[in-house]
């Protein structure tokens, strides 16, 4: 752990708030609220660049750096404390890397200036909470964070989506509901972990994660198995597993594209980066036995998203539906225990943030121009939108692992590993792998392929802003693709780090490592 001599984090999450806090005061800036929010985001940007490129040391990634650490409330042993390894960096980047990308692409949604002003604010809000929820080195901020954020998704979703009044504010609330009770899972989870270490040992610092990672080591099995069910329920729910993934190609249905890519680029990847760094972190011996159980729902997370996008005739839900089976490869790669995995799955959630944000502006684009997200009402628009037609297949391939784009190492490494500890479930992992090639190709035959309709061809092409948003998403995808090792490199140490106590309770109890799970997938 390296302290910081500076609050350079604490900075990072100040600033969304402060431009946020801005709009909201002063009534002459909201007429250009977008204008603000995209100078406030690149600011952000360009300081969280001079932060981890100048501040992070990359050869140490696998330690937390910039620490921060005030005490806040010492009766609760709640402190304001904050710091990254390299997951927590790269997260970080990617979230506030695609604001901006966001505040662009969504340039001339909002006729009325207020509106516009209002939701650029809310977009800076949401910005600080993924920062916060990213760098959060104290439990308690974690969960404040991650409840806090649900305010501005919220009023994104149903105040400033798509479609009916109606459909919008019932797929807030399915939303917010489906969070809301995860969360209470999760608080219930703390309040345990509170009433169960001695007294003596309620520090004023209790919920620092280093602090954290000592006091569990002594808790009771039975205890540390129940909270950390209780913290998987609000990771699953976020991350989104089946069966608790509903709540998400209904709300990718009403959202605007911009809070789509959030949400599902960003926000969702808590689900996965709480069960690395807190679940494993805290319970490996829980994690050591919950991951048969944990990986089968992983790959049913796999085949089902996969085979509910086939079925889709909304692409929007579409797009949706294939986050559900990759976020199953994600939870498949963190708990399946071979290190090519897991450093996969920490990949994984990078580069699935660039092809899906990609996916959902060029879907979202294609459906605010016909009118409409039914893709039996479209036909042969690769000959009326022959760019937006080209560059939805080029990011559909990178999300379904083509060789030499962004999914294809961490789907392989993720795959790979699982096939070290489980042939029989690495099997059924790669029937996704086929899923996804028709999840794609279908909806692309659909869509942009045969002749013309008459309603939709006329339609316009992409113009400069839209085309200009997507350069640094496709240059990404191959980057990633392309020149992996240095992620590769970065997030080894963080793996290695958390798979070395699952390694030393696994090999204290055979019993419950590969051999059940490889028999237990074969019966």
């Amino acid at each position: 752990m390296v302290n910081a001599q500076l609050p350079l984090l604490s900075v990072l999450v100040a600033l969304p708030t402060v431009g946020a806090l801005l709009l909201a005061a002063v009534p002459a800036l909201r007429k250009m609220g977008r204008a603000v929010a995209l100078v406030v985001s690149l600011l952000e940007l360009i300081v969280a660049l001079w932060v981890f490129v100048g501040q992070f040391d990359w050869a140490a990634a696998g330690s937390h750096q910039l620490v921060e650490s005030w005490v806040w409330i010492p009766e609760m042993g709640v402190s304001w404390s904050l710091g990254v390894n390299a997951l927590g960096a790269v997260m970080v980047l990617l979230a506030i890397a695609l604001v901006p990308i966001v505040l662009v692409a969504g340039w001339d949604e909002d006729a009325d200036p207020a509106r516009d002003g209002t939701y650029a604010a809310l977009v800076l809000v949401l910005e600080t909470f993924m920062v916060l929820i990213f760098s959060a080195f104290d439990v308690v901020v974690f969960y404040i964070a991650f409840e806090a954020m649900l305010i501005p998704l919220y009023l994104m979703i149903g105040r400033f989506g798509v479609g009916d009044e109606a459909t919008r504010k019932a797929a807030a609330m399915k939303f917010l509901l489906f969070s809301l009770a995860g969360g209470l899972v999760m608080l219930g989870g703390l309040v345990a972990l509170w009433a169960q270490v001695p007294a003596a040992l309620h520090t004023d610092s209790f919920f620092r994660l280093d602090t954290l990672v000592t006091l569990t080591a002594d808790l009771a099995p039975a205890v540390q198995m129940g909270v950390f069910i209780s913290f998987m329920v609000a990771f699953a729910i976020k991350a989104p597993m089946v069966p608790v993934h509903t709540w998400l190609p209904d709300t990718a249905a009403v959202a605007r594209p911009g809070t789509s890519v959030l949400l599902v680029g960003v926000l969702d990847k808590i689900g996965t980066f709480g069960m690395l760094a807190l679940c494993l972190s805290l319970f490996p011996g829980a994690a050591v036995q919950a991951a048969p159980v944990l990986c089968v729902l992983a790959v049913v997370s796999v085949i089902w998203g996969g085979l509910a996008a086939i079925g889709q005739d909304d692409i929007m839900r579409l797009v949706s539906y294939t986050s559900v089976s990759h976020f199953g490869f994600m939870v498949l790669g963190t708990f399946i225990g071979t290190l090519p995995a897991m450093v996969g799955a920490m990949f994984y959630m990078v580069a699935h943030g660039v092809s899906i944000a990609a996916m959902f502006l060029l879907s979202g684009w294609l459906a605010q121009r016909a009118g409409t997200g039914d893709m039996r009402r479209f036909s042969g628009m690769q000959r009326v939108t022959p760019v937006l037609a080209g560059l939805w297949l080029v990011s559909g391939l990178a999300s379904v692992a083509l060789p030499g784009l962004s999914g294809f190492v961490p789907e392989y490494m993720v795959l790979m590993g699982t096939w070290q500890k489980s042939i029989p479930l690495a099997l059924f992992a790669v029937t996704g792998v086929v899923i996804a090639a028709i999840y794609l190709l279908l909806p692309y035959q659909r869509v942009f392929t045969g002749g013309p309709r008459k309603e939709t061809g006329s339609l316009p092409d992409l113009g400069a802003r839209e085309k200009s948003v997507m350069v640094p998403l496709v240059a990404a995808m191959f980057i990633l693709g392309i020149v992996s090792a240095p992620v590769i490199s970065a997030l080894t140490p963080v793996a290695e780090d958390l798979l070395s106590p699952m390694s030393a309770v696994a090999d204290q109890a055979p019993a419950t490592s590969s051999a059940v799970l490889t028999e237990g997938i074969s019966k």
